[in-house]
Parts: structure tokens; sequence; C-alpha cells
């Protein structure tokens, strides 16, 4: 075990984009992702525990409040979080603190995901994906210095009630969601989308993907599709995909990536 842990959810990469950038910083870092149960779950050896989440609906992508009930962190380990969010936090790090006391968390904004609703183009504050990604990158410096200096946070994470309720009903509005999938001609029978599906929702029917209703819309299928063959709505077909520049699909579906 490292002598730092940092628990990572990512669908189209800016999460884990931002733990790779703030584990080169730590030195000697596992990055743990949880698109499914993690690999490891007791890091009681470790010295510092982090956390970095998108806000799905309101709150945590579909199975990480599970996952976060078997993680195993020691009293003594300085815990943190980092939120990433399109237009608001949302109610996640009130759920990681509720459970670890956090020592120390950050928001911060980035290109929206979620193509049927927004262009990714779309976060408050308003600036360019160029601008995101370098402000990203910028904010992970700054969050490692936080991490290694010791830094606590003046207060917690705030409880969003609304988002609160708003993550209950969203499994309910991501499932009729998922019926609206639909797959092009331009499709080549790659597998990559059922590859990448953290919910193993995506089967190959005569070389064409057909999507079950287990999906937390994450988009990772759509926003990575080498052809862009996959949609959800019209909106998806006119819009521009998005995902991490500096995230691969094999970095997506690792256990474990360490930094020395």
């Amino acid at each position: 075990m490292s002598k730092n842990v940092i628990f990572c959810y990512s669908g189209t990469g800016n999460c884990l984009d931002m733990a790779k950038n703030i584990a080169r910083e730590l030195g000697d870092t596992d990055i743990i992702m949880m698109r499914k149960t993690p690999i490891i779950t007791d890091v009681t050896n470790a010295e510092r525990v982090g956390f970095i989440v998108p806000c799905y609906g309101g709150g945590l992508p579909g199975g990480v409040e599970k996952y976060l009930d078997m993680i195993r962190v020691s009293p003594t380990a300085y815990t943190f979080a980092v939120g990433q969010y399109a237009g608001y936090l949302g109610c996640g790090l009130h759920k990681i603190d509720k459970r670890f006391h956090l020592n120390y968390w950050q928001g911060v904004s980035h290109q929206c995901s979620a193509i049927w609703l927004f262009p990714h183009q779309l976060m408050l504050p308003p600036i360019t994906p160029a601008m995101a990604q370098k402000r990203s990158e910028k904010k992970a410096k700054k969050i490692a210095a936080a991490v290694l200096a010791g830094e606590m946070s003046k207060k917690s994470p705030p409880k969003m009630h609304l988002n609160a309720l708003e993550s209950k009903v969203w499994p309910t509005l991501a499932k009729a969601k998922a019926k609206k999938f639909d797959v092009t001609d331009s499709c080549i029978g790659c597998a990559q989308c059922v590859t990448l599906c953290p919910r193993n929702n995506i089967r190959l029917v005569d070389h064409k993907p057909q999507f079950g209703d287990d999906c937390i819309q994450c988009l990772g299928c759509l926003q990575f599709c080498p052809q862009e063959a996959i949609t959800l709505t019209e909106k998806t077909v006119k819009r521009e995909h998005y995902h991490n520049p500096n995230v691969t699909v094999a970095e997506l579906t690792k256990d474990i990536i360490h930094f020395d």
C-alpha cells in the first residue's frame, strides 16, 4: 500500500485527470478506481486518503455510496476530497464528509458531459474548454500542496438539501433516459462501449451495441465512441462530443493506477 491513496470515480475522464495530476504532485500514490467495487477497500495503512468524484444528478455516481461504506481508513489519516461539477457542487462531498470527516475539500467546475442536457462548453463560471482544463491543472497543484501541508478546511462541505432530493430520484430518471440510447450506421462494432460501461449495461448483438436500463448516465460510451455512433436524443447528434484529452479508455478501466 502506498503512503497516499485516492479513490476516484470518473465517467469521461475529468475526475481521473484531476486525480492523476494530484497524485503526481503527492508522489507514492495509488489511485483506486470506483467505477465498480474497489479492488482494495482497507487502506488503514495509508497516511493520506482522498476522494475525487463528479456530481451526478445532484449527488454521487451510482454505486459510489455503497463503496464508501466498504472503505476502511485509519482514524489518524489525513482525509481530503475534490468534487467536480459543471453547474453546481451537489451533496456528494457532504456524504463523503459524513463518513470520513474530511480535513480538506475543494469543488472545481469543469466541462459538462451530460450532452443531452447541455453542450460541454457550458460550465459555471463560464469559460472556454481550454481555460477550464488549465484551471483544473492549476487547481490540482494547489490542492496537492495543501494536502502535503496538512491544511484544514474552515467548514464542512454544504449539505445542499435540494440536490440531496434530486439525487434520490436520479436513478429513476437515468433508467428512463437509457431507453433513448440509439446507434447510427457509423458503428463499426468495436465493442469499446461494452468494455467501458461501469455497469455492464451494454452488450453486442449482431455487432451492434444494445443497451439495458442499468445506466447511471456517465455517458462514457457516447463520449468516447470513436465513430460518434452512439446517440441519446437528437441533441447529441448535433452537439460536439467531449472526453478529457489526457485520459484513455484503458486508464478508466484499470483497477489501480500508481504514481511514484
